[in-house]
């Protein structure tokens, strides 16, 4: 059951990919070199920053999505796929050569996945493209980006928000590396897992202990708020003026962990739109992430505010 729109609260605009996921499943991830026999496979709607804008309009945002699809029928599609859920597509360009973007997803039997991602039409996603959807982000309440889109977007994205008055969510995923230095100012909430943690800040997160150095790494590189997610074993919160603080995940059995960080952003966005407060906002991105990877799939397994609510 969707929240119809009259009784969505706060204002969500993602900035992001959107692509067409291509899901194998096997008994196990293939070493290198390996070739094993996978026993299921399917098509789903995909991308971090559709699958963002999705989990907040479930939990009952109003969403609004900016991005690039091809003009080919998985675009068609996935456009198709946004406004079924409620989503403004009107930030969705069409672009004449390249392809949507595609994942191609592998999960283990035990949750675990691998993913190689296909740019396409993401990777056209330029800053001028941003630029002419000012009037998007200046209705909105907060702006959430990933790194599946051009670097330089993210940024003029970023830098544009914060022009605008808007809080920012950034989800620095996939990182390859160190943001550069103008960035984390613009970050109001940066919200890597814990290997992306490592990769930014240069430093091991194995633990909450290494959760907290990393957190403090990066705001002290400017973010103003930092929340390290740490899969099974909670999230650690940086705020703004050096208060830490452990929030332990509910316990599930594990079927799929794909999209389980989106769900995490998307809600965690959509309930700071609708100004609750930090910790509750937290609480629920981590109750919808956990039902999350009991379901197979990506945009299929985020759930709604109601199943979220009427879980125990």
């Amino acid at each position: 059951m969707k929240v119809s729109k009259e009784t969505k609260q706060g204002r969500v605009l993602v900035v992001g990919s959107i692509n067409t996921d291509l899901v194998a499943r096997a008994p196990h991830l293939p070493r290198p070199g390996e070739t094993i026999g996978g026993h299921e496979f399917s098509q789903v709607a995909g991308g971090k920053g559709a699958n963002q804008a999705v989990a907040a309009a479930r939990i009952g945002a109003q969403v609004a999505m900016i991005g690039c699809v091809g003009s080919d029928a998985n675009g068609a599609q996935r456009v198709k796929d946004l406004e079924v859920e409620g989503i403004d597509c009107s930030g969705v360009e069409v672009h004449p050569t390249q392809p949507t973007g595609v994942a191609m997803v592998t999960v283990s039997d035990d949750g675990q996945n691998t993913i190689v991602v296909v740019a396409g039409s993401n990777g056209e996603l330029t800053p001028q493209s941003v630029a002419r959807h000012e009037a998007a982000i200046k209705a909105c309440d907060v702006v959430v980006c990933q790194l599946e889109t051009p670097w330089d977007s993210v940024h003029a994205t970023l830098a544009l928000a914060r022009r605008l008055g808007k809080t920012t969510v950034l989800n620095p995923a996939p990182a390859t590396g160190p943001l550069p230095a103008e960035w984390l100012p613009l970050v109001d909430y940066l919200v890597p897992n814990e290997v992306e943690a490592a990769i930014l800040a240069g430093l091991p997160v194995e633990s909450q202990s290494g959760a907290r150095r990393a957190a403090t790494e990066l705001q002290q590189g400017g973010a103003r708020n930092v929340i390290v997610t740490l899969g099974a074993q909670g999230a650690y919160l940086l705020v703004e003026g050096g208060e830490g603080r452990h929030f332990p995940a509910p316990q599930v059995q594990a079927v799929d962990t794909t999209a389980a960080g989106d769900t995490f952003i998307g809600v965690f966005a959509a309930q700071l739109a609708s100004r609750q407060p930090l910790e509750g906002a937290i609480n629920l991105a981590q109750r919808a992430a956990a039902i999350s990877v009991t379901r197979a799939g990506a945009q299929p397994s985020i759930p709604t505010r109601a199943e979220v609510d009427n879980a125990t």
